[in-house]
């Protein structure tokens, strides 16, 4: 199984180094940033899981949760918290589920036997307060996640919800946006009276920030 844009989530309870969680109930009214590991002492999933805590604060601000998992037992999650907070310098300040059974893996699509049949593949999925899963990413076991990827989209993802409006390549906060093709003119006039400047026909670019409208 894999999940598909604008899908809800799929709910589960699962054991955690801060406790049981159950998904939805964890989510709330907050957006979600949820990774997988294949399996805990991994060296590049190490790396992640201290840059994930070292920049808690930054998805804090965006009101978005952090929830990791791993297949092996909390246990060994607790003992492997250790290394990750010596090789980080700092504590792992959200919780890490165990996925023994590897029962959310299958659920979410993290296991691709092809891959390998032993492990989970690295995924991240970021999901919104209605539950509906807006993006997903897969890794290799070879190449680390790039957070500042995952907070770009987070924000791409944020300022746009709702409105009629994208992001064009390589947008950071502050560059901008684009007017949806599916927006006449007169329709654009009303929502950002503002302006814009054309580019093509389809292609109208005008500053845009959260705090507009």
């Amino acid at each position: 199984m894999s999940l598909q844009l604008g899908e809800i989530a799929p709910d589960f309870t699962l054991d955690s180094t801060q406790g049981p969680i159950q998904l939805h109930d964890y989510i709330g009214d907050h957006w979600l940033v949820f990774f997988s590991h294949p399996k805990d002492f991994t060296p590049v999933c190490t790396t992640e899981l201290g840059a994930f805590a070292r920049r808690k604060a930054e998805f804090d601000q965006r009101k978005t949760r952090l929830l990791g998992l791993s297949v092996d037992p909390v246990s060994e999650h607790q003992a492997w918290i250790k290394d990750v907070e010596d090789v980080g310098g700092t504590a792992v300040n959200y919780p890490i589920l165990a996925d023994p059974e590897l029962a959310v893996a299958k659920l979410y699509g993290m296991f691709h036997p092809k891959a390998d049949p032993k492990v989970t593949v690295r995924s991240v999925f970021i999901v919104d307060p209605q539950k509906k899963v807006r993006l997903t990413l897969t890794y290799p076991p070879s190449a680390g996640r790039n957070l500042d990827e995952i907070l770009r989209v987070l924000d791409s993802l944020q300022l746009t919800d709702g409105r009629k409006l994208t992001t064009p390549v390589d947008w950071r906060p502050g560059d901008e946006v684009i007017i949806a093709p599916s927006v006449s003119n007169e329709d654009a006039k009303q929502l950002f009276p503002e302006g814009w400047r054309t580019l093509k026909p389809y292609l109208r670019l005008l500053r845009f920030s959260h705090t507009q409208h």
